[in-house]
């Protein structure tokens, strides 16, 4: 085991309590704000289809309710984690929040389809919340606590996305669809009083200027490789504007690349990135957001086809969005088991379970996809894999880079899940959309194309842990060093670490 020795602007073990009015609430304030901004990422699907009806919008322009969410998030995840670590990761929370609660204001009064795109962008901006909140745990809770507050706290991405769907589903049902967007705005608010409340600013610091230049070569890579991949399948795949559109994030990510690389304060540490242990825990993240995403976008329209395609239960929407509860439960029961594993047996262990239970999952769904509870069934032990998997990514992140580039690297993290979805969306819009008969006087999927999403995802689960098997061992590195936090006032910190922050 290396030596326990001070880490640069770490407190003290009392400092916690004398910087947090109530450091007992600080975990349950930041998993309530993550939910909540989760919440926001699923908000509008139910809402999609009477979007045309209810604003006049054509069905394209209402698919960017969901897609301009994606794409700020997208970019702004990394971007604020940057700028929490170098500023304070406090000040950029309470940021974020407030630009929540303005996006759902300006969405609860307008039925115009432009401000309510403008409102959605600002509410996907809000993603940033949750490695923000990931990076405050690191450096505000005790030693025994952290592990299992950053399972829940990186959980709350799936939690919110379970939850978000039957919520909107009920309000759709029962009340004007502008109601939600006002529940929203409230929820933003109270999240903002209870951080200034309860949560402290962190004393540590990342040293450095601002990288603009690498921030807008950021932006605009991942804006066109993200259009390109959420919207392919309306302008078609080999269109001018689609492949033009991947042309050009090509280009500008390989000159970004290799501006970050000679400039002193990068946006992205790409060396620190490049490393195995943080290249593969991103490359994993990546498959996981895949195979959480399918499951759940097919299971509520799965359960809503009409019972004329042979195999759909015409169900309704409010039941469709049940059927994701009990894995958003079964989620959040889970947080703190994936915490005991990642302790008894290391993160990479953890990991390599959940994507085998996931793949586990998809089997079980494409053997019985004819039952609403055998459906449900298997849509929750695919959520139950996610679980363990969204629980245990920061911890292999976390291991692997300096504590100053917490927020950062738990930001491109959360990006890379949230790309991963974005592929899996195309991917699962192409196939139903494809793979088709008539059934009832109307075209429909077959009951193959959501087998066939289940095998991608199955399979993508399956890659996700070949990854991980060639992540560095838990028992090499002093794996949990940089989580054991702080001992008789010092941080005992891995070889790892002590080297990433030498050469950062």
């Amino acid at each position: 085991m290396p030596p326990a020795i001070p880490a640069p602007g770490a407190p003290a073990p009392d400092a916690v309590a004398s910087r947090s009015r109530h450091p007992g609430l600080v975990m349950p304030v930041l998993a309530f704000c993550g939910v909540v901004v989760a919440v926001m990422q699923t908000l509008v699907v139910p809402l999609l289809p009477h979007v045309p009806d209810l604003t006049g919008a054509s069905p394209g322009a209402a698919g960017w309710l969901v897609t301009v969410t994606l794409l700020t998030g997208a970019v702004f995840t990394p971007v604020l984690g940057r700028v929490g670590d170098m500023y304070g990761k406090r000040r950029v929370l309470l940021a974020s929040l407030g630009v929540l609660s303005v996006g759902s204001v300006l969405c609860a009064v307008s039925s115009d389809i432009g401000v309510l795109i403008t409102g959605r962008a600002l509410q996907g901006a809000a993603l940033a919340v949750i490695p923000l909140g990931i990076s405050i745990i690191r450096d505000e809770l005790p030693a025994d606590r952290v592990l299992s507050a950053i399972a829940l706290m990186s959980s709350t991405l799936g939690i919110g996305a379970a939850i978000g769907l039957p919520v909107a589903a009920v309000v759709m049902e029962n009340f004007d669809w502008h109601t939600m967007f006002w529940a929203s705005a409230a929820l933003g608010v109270l999240d903002l009083l209870l951080v200034l409340w309860i949560v402290p600013e962190s004393p540590v610091r990342a040293h450095g200027r601002f990288d603009l230049p690498g921030t807008l070569g950021l932006a605009a890579t991942l804006v066109g490789l993200l259009l390109a991949i959420t919207r392919g399948s309306d302008w078609g795949w080999t269109s001018p504007r689609t492949l033009g559109l991947l042309g050009a994030s090509v280009a500008v990510g390989l000159l970004w690349g290799w501006f970050e690389l000679r400039t002193v304060s990068p946006m992205v540490d790409l060396r620190v990135s490049a490393r195995p242990a943080v290249l593969l825990t991103n490359v994993a993240a990546l498959l996981i957001g895949f195979a959480f995403y399918a499951n759940s976008l097919v299971t509520g329209q799965m359960v809503q086809e009409p019972t004329s395609t042979g195999y759909g239960l015409g169900a309704s929407i409010v039941v469709s969005g049940l059927c994701l509860l009990p894995g958003g439960l079964a989620m959040v029961a889970l947080s703190p088991v994936s915490a005991r594993i990642s302790a008894a047996h290391g993160p990479r262990t953890a990991l390599a379970l959940a994507a085998l239970v996931m793949a586990v999952g998809y089997a079980v769904r494409f053997f019985t996809s004819h039952s609403l509870w055998l459906i449900v069934a298997g849509a929750t032990v695919v959520s139950s894999g996610t679980a363990i998997a969204y629980s245990a990514l920061p911890a292999l992140v976390m291991r692997a880079v300096p504590v100053s580039e917490t927020a950062a690297a738990n930001g491109l993290n959360t990006l890379m899940r949230s790309a991963g979805q974005a592929c899996c969306s195309a991917v699962v819009a192409a196939v139903l959309a494809h793979v088709t008969f008539v059934a009832g006087g109307h075209t429909a999927p077959t009951l193959h194309a959501y087998l066939l999403i289940f095998l991608i995802a199955g399979g993508t689960a399956l890659a996700a842990l070949v990854a991980t098997l060639f992540l560095p061992s838990d028992r090499t590195g002093g794996a949990r060093g940089p989580l054991r936090g702080r001992v008789g006032g010092t941080v005992t910190v891995s070889a790892s670490v002590t080297a990433a922050r030498e050469s950062a």
